[in-house]
């Protein structure tokens, strides 16, 4: 099924409203020491993390994010910056559960994002967790129109 179909689709038969839900639990953090040297190069990687559109040009990221409140999903603000909620909510989506869902784009969030596209876009990726060009240009490819 190509890609704008495939929203006219769902966007077509989505329940108006979505309620967020949100977690509640404690959990235990560790503060990290001092960095020992270029805080600016720690805090530089750090903002490189925070973002990944995977290759997505900032209006075609908003549109990823549309689609996936149109699935129902809770991705935050629709700012066209793939961070931890976007991610969070792609998972979501995905079929993750528990501590999976954790807004980070490593290999397993690739594969979800691979069978996402081959069901939705009808692309023949091969699911391997590696965000390759192919992986790439189909996920542009399947942002290119909104919602």
């Amino acid at each position: 099924m190509r890609p704008a179909l495939a929203k006219a689709l769902v966007t077509s038969t989505a329940v108006i409203g979505l309620a967020a839900a949100t977690l509640t639990g404690a959990s235990t953090s560790f503060a990290a020491s001092p960095p020992a040297a270029h805080p600016a190069v720690a805090t530089q990687d750090s903002s490189v993390l925070a973002v990944n559109n995977l290759g997505l040009n900032t209006a075609r990221a908003k549109n990823w994010q549309c689609w996936l409140r149109t699935l129902g999903q809770n991705p935050g603000t629709i700012d066209g910056q793939l961070g931890s909620n976007s991610w969070k909510a792609a998972q979501r989506e995905f079929g993750f559960t528990g501590s999976d869902v954790d807004g980070i784009v490593g290999p397993k969030t690739i594969k979800g994002l691979q069978n996402h596209l081959n069901y939705w876009g009808g692309y023949h990726l091969a699911v391997d967790g590696q965000a390759g060009s192919a992986t790439r240009a189909a996920f542009w490819e399947f942002n290119g129109t909104g919602c």
